[in-house]
């Protein structure tokens, strides 16, 4: 295990140095735009991770905690002077907000099992949901707002790194906790919930904190989503947002960290390029039908997500080795 945290470590630097170095290759402004797009909702699949690949919870609702990291930011900066303090600020509204109605939600129904929670937290999406398109002198409903950011933030390129850190940062933090006695708990959790409870953990407890750390860090990406749009609306909240975020992990890698940010890029890059063949090929235009298929192929091939499969040929390939060796040893 310490090797291969070490392994994936070292492999994450290498990829965030290639990744610092891109923009010095390809400026493009909608290749940058593509990007950014990809590094915050990478943050935003890992988050999602941490509850169904970690901990088990599969949460229908967390897109609430997405949409109140956007909004927050952007009301902030639309009510006060788009400076660097009111960008700190508003992004520590939606973290404390975030936490503080993850924590409420989390109280009120991670004592339920399965789809019960799942279907409790996609009510609760669907509240704030209906709050952001009635209550339009804060949010102006479904038509949205625009607003002023911060000088810093108007270069793509500089938004670009800004993301990028962000998302490195994220990723360590979590991996940090994952491969700490905490994480250790959730992943016990995910495989036994009740043997880990007969064991004297209070189980709900460890669920809480993975929900806060979840909507924490969904929150983040959602006012990091919004300062590239520069524009933020009832979407954010929507069913689509949440279904975004699991596709992303199923496809990378469910329980893994580096399947979500894989996940992240190889939707956004699929959802672009199929976007740009509609131009050229009418029948591109219903890019979903060839979405759908492609995510199909990709779960067929590979059905524990692209990293998760990965990893369980190479576990196989060390038991292969373990047993021929233990084979060898005993005929000599």
């Amino acid at each position: 295990m310490g090797k291969r945290y070490q392994l994936s470590t070292l492999v994450m630097i290498i990829a965030g140095i290639v990744l610092l170095a891109v923009p010095y290759i390809n400026d493009s402004r909608s290749f940058l735009i593509l990007m950014t797009q990809i590094f915050i909702f990478a943050v935003f699949a890992m988050s999602y991770d941490i509850l169904i690949g970690f901990t088990g919870i599969v949460s229908f609702g967390h897109a609430m905690f997405f949409g109140i990291g956007a909004y927050a930011t952007g009301i902030i900066l639309d009510r006060f002077e788009p400076t660097v303090p009111t960008l700190l600020v508003s992004i520590a509204a939606g973290i404390l907000l975030a936490a503080a109605v993850s924590f409420i939600v989390g109280l009120l129904t991670l004592r339920l099992k399965s789809h019960y929670y799942a279907m409790l937290t996609l009510a609760f999406a669907g509240l704030f949901l209906v709050a952001a398109e009635k209550w339009r002198t804060l949010t102006m409903g479904n038509d949205g707002f625009t607003f002023r950011v911060p000088d810093i933030l108007k270069d793509r390129m500089d938004y670009y790194f800004i993301c990028l850190v962000v998302m490195l940062i994220v990723y360590f933090l979590l991996k940090r906790i994952t491969q700490s006695p905490f994480g250790k708990v959730m992943v016990a959790i995910r495989e036994n919930e009740q043997r880990v409870e007969s064991l004297g953990f209070q189980v709900l407890y460890y669920k809480i904190i993975a929900s806060v750390i979840a909507g924490v860090i969904a929150s983040i990406s959602g006012s990091l989503y919004v300062l590239s749009l520069r524009f933020a609306n009832t979407s954010v909240f929507s069913m689509d947002t949440t279904l975004d975020a699991l596709l992303m992990t199923i496809i990378g890698g469910v329980g893994t960290l580096v399947g979500p940010m894989l996940g992240a890029g190889l939707i956004e890059f699929a959802h672009h390029w199929l976007t740009e063949l509609a131009k050229e090929h009418p029948i591109f235009e219903r890019w979903l039908i060839f979405f759908g298929i492609l995510y199909i192929l990709v779960v067929m091939f590979f059905p524990a997500g692209i990293i998760g499969t990965i990893q369980g040929w190479g576990r196989k390939r060390i038991i292969q080795r373990k047993s021929v060796k233990e084979q060898k040893s005993a005929a000599g």
